[in-house]
């Protein structure tokens, strides 16, 4: 039996006891984490596709080790300009194993991933009290659009998940919040953010001049 399944922003065609690499969770090593965002489960001849998910299918894993991906090179040029850059990254991966595939009837445990259970209960927070939220949002909610690297969308993935003010984005760490980006829109997981918490903390002290001063040095809010 095998199946596709989302999970961090990226889908996946996996098995039981196979080794996935996909985007750092939240949870814990050791952990035992559940997705149910299953999108086709195969088994033999059988074939079942969800519309866009499969009601009842879950996917239990869990959590081996959290580790860094290869460094990938990112080079940019501009002829005639003399300018070149050259930035090196690694991403943020958890190891996991899968453990069981589920096609239907499953139930999803409310704390079974931290990775999980915590967007969710945000978004029944918003659902629950939807005046209060924006009454709060509008009155006290930071330009999270002034970190370098952070446009638009990101910027309202952050707000979205309750980190709405600079000194909140300070507090997070880097892996949490490609986290948020990842679970908002798999077009916001290559997002780099290890550098949004120390432009936050500038920003949430009042040091602008020292914020721009520190911006001028990154390119896409990637240290050069």
């Amino acid at each position: 039996m095998y199946a596709i399944v989302e999970i961090a922003g990226h889908q996946f065609k996996v098995e039981k006891d196979q080794k996935v690499y996909v985007n750092r969770l939240s949870a814990e090593e050791g952990d035992s984490v559940e997705f149910d965002n299953v999108l086709l489960v195969g088994d033999g001849d059988n074939i079942t596709l969800g519309a866009p998910a499969i009601d009842g299918a879950l996917i239990g894993a869990k959590v081996v080790k959290h580790l860094k991906g290869d460094k990938v090179i990112v080079f940019k040029k501009k002829r005639r300009k003399g300018y070149r850059v050259k930035n090196g990254h690694r991403q943020y991966l958890s190891e996991i194993v899968i453990e069981s595939i589920t096609a239907s009837g499953a139930k999803k445990k409310a704390t079974s991933s931290k990775a999980e259970a915590k967007p969710k209960a945000k978004k029944e927070t918003a659902k629950a009290a939807p005046k209060a939220t924006a009454k709060k949002a509008s009155g006290k909610a930071d330009d999270l659009k002034k970190i370098e690297g952070a446009g638009p969308k990101a910027a309202e993935a952050l707000v979205n998940a309750g980190v709405d003010t600079f000194e909140k984005l300070a507090k997070e760490t880097p892996e949490h919040i490609s986290e948020i980006l990842s679970e908002a829109s798999s077009r916001l997981a290559h997002l780099v953010t290890d550098t949004w918490p120390k432009q936050a903390q500038m920003a949430a002290d009042g040091k602008w001049d020292e914020l721009k001063e520190y911006q001028d040095k990154l390119d896409g809010g990637i240290e050069k």
